[in-house]
């Protein structure tokens, strides 16, 4: 039975846990994506969430409360700015965890964890989602854009007809020129 067992203590004691992970927290901040073995992956990412979404709420309290555990003034300051720039509108879910070979010497797992707004590859074609209100508009708006949408679909219907109309007319006229050359001949 697993009662109690919170988090994985990584074969650490507590202070050494506590500085392992604070340390791969300032790394994955600095670069944006580490290699590390799963189970400290894993465990990374429960310990860095939380503080990055501390960092949206740019204040001097949530600035020493992220310092407490970082201990890194510029990685502090990287989160604060950059990161929590990125990840502004992002509900939760900042670190991705990708598993790789095992390692060569051990066979232990490895995997890779990354910051997931950091990702050129698979951020590439996101498109900036306009959101939908929940609010339902009033009456008056919802009639002016109906009126609105009526007009321009009238407006391409008559441009297509007058189109097809060109389209037609274009035959006839070749086959009157063709009669008019036999006959000149």
């Amino acid at each position: 039975m697993r009662h109690g067992k919170k988090h994985n203590h990584l074969g650490r004691k507590t202070a050494h846990r506590k500085a392992l992970l604070s340390n791969l927290a300032s790394s994955l901040i600095e670069h944006k994506r580490i290699v590390t073995t799963l189970a400290k992956a894993k465990a990374l990412r429960v310990y860095v969430e939380p503080l990055i979404t501390k960092s949206k709420n740019d204040t001097t309290h949530s600035r020493r409360t992220v310092f407490s555990y970082l201990q890194k003034k510029e990685v502090v300051t990287t989160l604060f700015r950059e990161v929590a720039e990125k990840v502004a509108n992002r509900p939760g879910g900042y670190t991705r965890i990708v598993k790789l070979a095992n390692r060569q010497g051990d066979n232990a797992e490895m995997a890779m964890i990354e910051l997931v707004d950091f990702n050129t590859t698979y951020n590439a074609e996101a498109k900036v989602e306009k959101k939908a209100t929940r609010r339902r508009g009033s009456k008056a708006k919802k009639s002016e854009t109906t009126a609105t949408e009526a007009t321009e679909e009238a407006t391409t219907k008559t441009e297509e007809t007058e189109a097809k109309a060109e389209v037609a007319e274009t035959p006839a006229e070749d086959a009157n020129e063709a009669k008019e050359e036999k006959s000149a001949e």
